[in-house]
């Protein structure tokens, strides 16, 4: 029965124990997205468990984790500082319901669109973005309330417990596989720590750091379960005027990197998600979240990984770190507070060597220079600006990339055939990429007086090809010229004004393709 209610041939042992894992990491995380968004840390804390419930019993990637994220923070923080939490809130509900909108309408399809070196850039982009992240566990609060990094003894310990992490991750696996390997090291880490009385941060010295001097002494992460409420804002077209911005770009970088981070696993585990359901798992996720007072969020790569590595396949693992995680909240925050950082930066660490592409080298020495800018754009992007804006900028990048190298790709043989007519048999897309180059195969001014272009080879893509044509008629008819059009789609023959009756219709040759273009309805 577990194993059905999993979706996937994994096993259930490997699924709790990885869970558990998972739930471990997914403290810090939480509680740091909450900061950068402004908000308390258990605002993050629920939003972890309520959207790696949900999407994990509901989206259409098993195994994929989902919580509070550091790139829907980023875009949180100005709506919080202007308006306050509740209008964060509703702008997430809106966020979550244009999600579902996307996954009704079968938007997810398009992030096959997103190509190789554009994955490539992602990856990379943030496993250096986790990297970066986790130097700031190496900076600690001095007298002055400024950070500054570690020295001496307390760096070397930091160091130490960071490589016997990463140490017991890489070689326990070799022993046995009994248990997550990351889970081991974390709970021997921890043991280690607090059995020698070594003076080594904890997650609740993370968490301190965060507060105001006043509130340090009463900071814990022991909470309640979320409660129901409608956002308290007034329900108004100037409060939609407020949110709706905020809630789109929401919904959009949730989207993207969920998708991608979907992507990324169904070809680490060589199975397919389902992304029109992973789009409304994370809208009901993000609406739920909306009305139970979470910040929100989408899938994270880090704890995927972390996941998937421990040998999470199901949906089991995440319902298991979301439970976890809630119960952590309940009944244990004092075993969660009293977690050494460096056993989590450790763990992190690891991730980060796994999700970087080092194949992506092989593409930076191979002959395709274009491939190689756009992996290094889209990975720059991301780690100096944001996810959502690298892969935009990646696909257009290598959309005008494809569009220049196929520009010259149309070309035409020439003949004349046994009745005096110049044919010219086209080879090649015809697109507004290579309009201007059909445009200079003919010559209707010394070309004879009957001239046959045939389509056999080549397909007409988009309008522009389309008007290049009624425009190519136009000159033949000037000098008094007959054209003979042949071999295009019946789609084409419609959207042919000028030069519509020059086509010669042959239903049984003509292709069956359509035309990219709005002026069919």
């Amino acid at each position: 029965m577990f194993n059905q209610f999993n979706g996937t041939e994994g096993n259930v042992k490997n699924d709790i124990l990885s869970g558990i894992t998972v739930a471990l990491a997914l403290v810090p995380e939480a509680v740091a997205f909450a900061f950068v968004a402004g908000v308390e840390p258990m605002v993050g804390l629920y939003a972890a468990f309520m959207m790696g419930l949900i999407t994990s019993a509901i989206g259409g990637r098993p195994g994929m984790i989902s919580g509070a994220t550091g790139a829907m923070a980023v875009v949180m923080v100005s709506l919080v500082m202007q308006h306050g939490v509740q209008y964060l809130f509703a702008a997430v509900l809106l966020a979550g319901v244009i999600q579902i909108l996307a996954g009704i309408f079968r938007l997810g399809k398009f992030i096959r669109l997103v190509p190789y070196p554009v994955m490539l850039g992602f990856v990379n982009g943030l496993a250096i973005v986790i990297f970066l992240a986790q130097l700031g566990q190496f900076k600690v609060l001095d007298l002055s309330g400024e950070y500054q990094w570690m020295s001496g003894a307390m760096l070397y310990l930091m160091l130490g417990l960071v490589v016997l992490t990463m140490a017991i991750i890489y070689i326990l696996p070799k022993l046995t596989k009994a248990v997550p390997a990351s889970l081991v090291a974390i709970v021997t880490v921890t043991l280690l720590v607090h059995g020698l009385d070594l003076d080594a941060r904890t997650v609740i010295d993370f968490v301190r750091d965060m507060v105001p001097e006043a509130q340090k002494e009463g900071v814990t992460l022991a909470g309640e379960l979320p409660t129901f409420a409608i956002p308290a804002v007034p329900f108004t077209l100037e409060t939609l005027r407020i949110i709706l911005p905020t809630a789109i770009i929401l919904a959009l970088v949730g989207l993207i990197e969920s998708l991608l981070t979907l992507s990324l696993i169904d070809e680490m585990t060589d199975t397919r998600g389902r992304g029109n359901k992973e789009c409304i798992g994370q809208g009901v996720a993000n609406s739920v979240n909306g009305v139970f007072g979470g910040m929100g969020g989408c899938a994270m790569i880090g704890q995927s990984m972390i996941n998937i590595n421990s040998g999470g396949r199901g949906r089991l693992s995440g319902i298991t770190a979301a439970l976890v995680l809630l119960a952590f909240i309940l009944f244990a925050a004092p075993l969660i507070e009293m977690i050494p950082l460096a056993a989590l930066v450790g763990v992190m660490f690891v991730v980060v060597i796994g999700t970087f592409e080092w194949a992506s080298f092989r593409i930076i020495r191979g002959v395709n220079k274009e491939d190689a800018f756009v992996l290094f754009l889209v990975t720059a992007i991301t780690v100096i600006a944001d996810l959502a804006i690298a892969v935009i900028v990646g696909v257009i990048v290598s959309a005008l990339v494809f569009a220049w190298k196929h520009a010259t790709h149309i070309n035409a043989k020439q003949h004349t055939d046994k009745d005096g007519w110049k044919v010219y048999d086209l080879e090649g897309p015809l697109f507004f990429g290579s309009v201007s180059h059909f445009r200079d195969i003919f010559t209707p001014q010394t070309d004879p007086q009957d001239v046959v272009i045939d389509f056999q080879e080549s397909r007409i893509w988009d309008s522009s090809g389309i008007d290049a044509l009624d425009s190519l008629a136009d000159k033949y008819q000037a000098n008094g010229k007959t054209l003979h059009i042949r071999h295009i789609s019946p789609e084409c023959r419609r959207l042919l004004k000028k030069a519509g009756k020059y086509v010669e219709i042959n239903v049984n040759e003509d292709p069956r393709y359509r035309v990219a273009t709005d002026k069919l309805a």
